[in-house]
């Protein structure tokens, strides 16, 4: 548990959630960030509530990562912290806020950024010293000071807030801690949970929260922020990586640094094959993937599953987001077997991915074993 400005690597919205250089290097962060673009629905949500003076304790802030739920909880943070303690009503003598903006030279916005507003607590997976990397999960102790530190008066306004990046990381100990807060919340306390998947999370934490379902940005939106952060990017990969992202600018950034079209193509190379495997193009590209720091492994983890969910929508009859050629190529592998045995499939690779998280496999191996799956599934 750190203040102010930690985030969940899960969630795209930030280049510096480890540390590292995750390949988003020009998007600012949440807590830097003054623009979010595509959610006025969400902002006109949680106006709406604080105008009408039945403002929520705790926001559960749903979506797929990358698309500005971070963003977003750090601008309704920074306009409550902005507020003048009230006095005789929410508002005391003043009109009603009609914007959540506050502009970044304001005293609130700088001290948001530089992560030393003595009002916001931040709780994310923390780092691990010793291994040089986050925690794979927010622990209890990460969420017990959430408590003590709503329960304290706010020293420069009339909030105290928290925001809880990537709230599905919390394991079983952790999650009942922070329930205990939302069971008997403080007055002048607001609560944000950040989640890609909010059914993971117990079921008496999202009854507690105003949930706010965020959706992945239209493509055109993406590739507006393409060309505004990757200007060197040339018409053609702009509109690949728009297309690749789901409507996530985040993705479609780290994408693009990680060098994810390359990754894409070769992946579509060996699925346009199947069943037929080349050895020499296979054993290249798994080595390709694992090279240096294995970013391309990681995002093979990622595009993989998502080329066979395609294959799996393809087979009930649904549309998929793809280019006409991988498509073509989706859905010729569609007719080779049922909806449910693709799944299935789908299902079989979560389990090898995530057990090359989990122990010390031979990434190549992994990468190998992947395929001979699809070609098995193809024939």
């Amino acid at each position: 548990m750190r203040y102010d400005g930690v985030m969940s690597d899960d969630d795209f919205d930030t280049p510096e959630n480890d540390g590292s250089d995750d390949g988003a290097a020009n998007l600012p962060s949440p807590r830097e960030n003054a623009d979010l673009i595509g959610h006025a629905a969400a902002e006109a949500a949680f106006l709406g509530a604080y105008n009408a003076k039945r403002l929520p304790h705790a926001w559960l802030l749903a979506g797929p990562g990358g698309i500005g739920k971070a963003t977003f909880a750090y601008r309704a943070a920074r306009f409550l912290l902005a507020q003048p303690e009230a006095v005789g009503g929410l508002f005391g003598d003043a009109a009603p806020p009609t914007a959540l903006a506050i502009p970044p030279e304001h005293p609130v916005f700088r001290m948001v950024a530089s992560g030393a507003h003595p009002d916001l607590l931040v709780v994310a997976r923390a780092w691990n010293e010793k291994r040089k990397r986050l925690r794979s999960e927010i622990v209890v102790d990460d969420t017990r000071a959430i408590a003590a530190f709503l329960h304290l008066t706010p020293s420069q306004g009339a909030w105290r807030v928290v925001i809880v990046d990537g709230a599905d990381d919390m394991n079983r100990n952790a999650a009942n801690a922070l329930l205990k807060v939302l069971e008997e919340p403080p007055k002048r306390a607001v609560l944000f949970l950040t989640s890609e998947s909010p059914g993971r999370l117990l079921p008496t934490i999202r009854s507690r929260c105003r949930m706010l379902h965020m959706n992945p940005l239209p493509q055109e939106s993406v590739l507006a922020a393409i060309r505004r952060f990757i200007p060197e990017a040339d018409a053609a990969d702009a509109g690949a990586l728009a297309q690749l992202a789901g409507g996530s600018i985040g993705r479609a950034l780290v994408l693009a640094a990680q060098d994810g079209l390359a990754v894409q193509r070769g992946l579509f190379g060996l699925l346009n094959g199947l069943p037929k495997l080349p050895g020499e193009s296979l054993h290249g590209f798994a080595e390709t993937l694992v090279r240096g720091e294995a970013t391309g492994f990681a995002l093979l983890t990622d595009l993989l599953p998502r080329a066979v969910a395609a294959v799996t929508m393809l087979a009930v009859g649904r549309e998929p987001v793809a280019s006409p050629a991988e498509r073509a190529t989706l859905a010729r592998l569609a007719t080779r077997r049922s909806a449910a045995q693709w799944a299935e499939v789908w299902r079989r690779l979560g389990q090898l991915f995530s057990a090359a998280e989990g122990v010390e496999l031979d990434k190549r191996a992994v990468v190998l074993d992947a395929f001979f799956a699809l070609a098995d599934a193809a024939r």
